[in-house]
């Protein structure tokens, strides 16, 4: 049988909004025989490590580690200052924001959630209305996705802060950065933010498995307060252990702390920083290409003003519905694995195939960029999907910059 030839062989490229890019500098760091986790460099190591994830959130506070996903770092930060029957407050530009919002009740809380769509940023004036109307204060935090990793849209972090401080609110602030840190600028401390919450496979370059939750004075004043903490969510001896099992609720996960050692390492030797501006300039290539596709295609940006578009992701449609099947071809015959357009269209709505999105985070460099639009490039022509001439150059003039 005469097989088909393909251009797919080769190490392929996970261009998805997480599980990102992982360097192989981790991967090495990773790849060893299992340490003894009572004694040794694992033990030793902890204290450094911790402080380096602190300077990655940009915060001088505390951290908690937790053997699990996202999803397992929003039911923990809410274990600890959330208690059954009390209200948060969630805006939300996303699927993400409704999915903490999910948790919140799941945990016997109530969620006030004022939807802005799957395209747009917060309105300010809303949320000021609804604070302002809080004059009971019966919301205790309000739950803040900075970027959404379904729609892409990045939402405004301190203007957030600023409202609930001008209105004197005692709600705690609380940020869902788990597709941001280590991609977008996040200043923890100086945002005014009392809980961030974030996982190992985005921007800090290390598997799925691990998530983090960083808290300050205010937000540890409120789990005291607490009248009881699920004793594996609680983040007290996780933050302030007297023994090493403690970080991490059992069994430390070993060969993650080894690989996100390695990572810590290369983030803190390129420059937080650096690592903002690398993205953000990488991010204004995809979009470039991105408009010049649509001037005269079918190809749209799910958030059309660039000063609230994600720096780690993008999500698109094409309005021939074709997302769906320009992944498939991507997938097949480059190598090239595109997002689903995830949270964006019913399961049942045959819009559902429009919808896919680009990941940019993380381990990422110009050569990778240029690559995925060209493998981009290459699906829309050989689908027969209108669009526009000149993407790759303007993307190329962005990089050349």
């Amino acid at each position: 049988m005469t097989r088909s030839p393909t251009l797919a062989h080769g190490r392929g490229y996970l261009a998805i909004p997480g599980p990102s890019v992982m360097p192989d500098a981790v991967l090495q760091a990773m790849h060893r025989a299992a340490p003894n986790i009572y004694a040794g460099e694992l033990v030793e190591m902890m204290p450094g490590l911790t402080a380096d994830l602190k300077r990655v959130a940009r915060t001088q506070h505390q951290v908690a580690i937790y053997i699990a996903n996202g999803h397992g770092a929003w039911e923990a930060a809410l274990a600890n200052v959330i208690a059954p029957s009390e209200t948060v407050l969630v805006p939300a530009s996303g699927r993400f924001a409704h999915g903490w919002a999910e948790m919140a009740r799941g945990i016997g809380a109530e969620a006030e959630l004022i939807d802005f769509g799957k395209s747009a940023p917060w309105d300010m004036d809303r949320i000021a209305q609804a604070l302002r109307a809080d004059t009971g204060h019966r919301f205790k935090a309000v739950l803040a996705v900075h970027t959404d990793t379904s729609s892409s849209v990045r939402n405004d972090i301190p203007a957030l802060r600023a409202l609930l401080d001008e209105l004197d609110h005692p709600a705690l602030l609380m940020a869902d950065c788990i597709a941001s840190l280590g991609c977008e600028r996040f200043e923890m401390d100086a945002w005014g933010v009392d809980v961030t919450v974030t996982g190992s496979q985005k921007g800090l370059m290390v598997p799925p498995g691990v998530s983090f939750v960083f808290f300050n004075d205010k937000a540890a004043a409120k789990r005291a307060a607490m009248p009881r903490v699920s004793h594996y969510w609680d983040w007290a001896p996780r933050a302030h252990p007297d023994d090493f099992y403690q970080y991490f609720g059992g069994t430390a996960p070993t060969h993650h702390l080894y690989g996100l050692r390695a990572a810590l390492d290369m983030i803190h030797t390129e420059g937080v920083e650096n690592i903002w501006a690398r993205h953000q300039q990488l991010a204004e290539a995809i979009w470039a290409a991105c408009e010049v596709w649509g001037e005269t295609g079918d190809l749209c940006l799910n958030v059309a003003d660039r000063s609230y578009r994600s720096h780690a992701v993008t999500a698109l449609r094409l309005e021939s519905r074709k997302g769906t099947a320009l992944r498939e071809w991507t997938d097949a015959h480059l190598g090239l694995t595109l997002g689903i357009g995830l949270g964006m269209a019913a399961p049942d709505d045959p819009n559902r195939d429009a919808y896919f999105r680009l990941g940019h985070m993380g381990h990422l460099n110009g050569h990778m960029v240029l690559g995925l639009l060209g493998g981009v490039e290459a699906g829309l022509t050989a689908l027969d999907i209108p669009h526009g001439k000149g993407a790759l150059e303007a993307a190329a003039a962005v990089i050349a910059r």
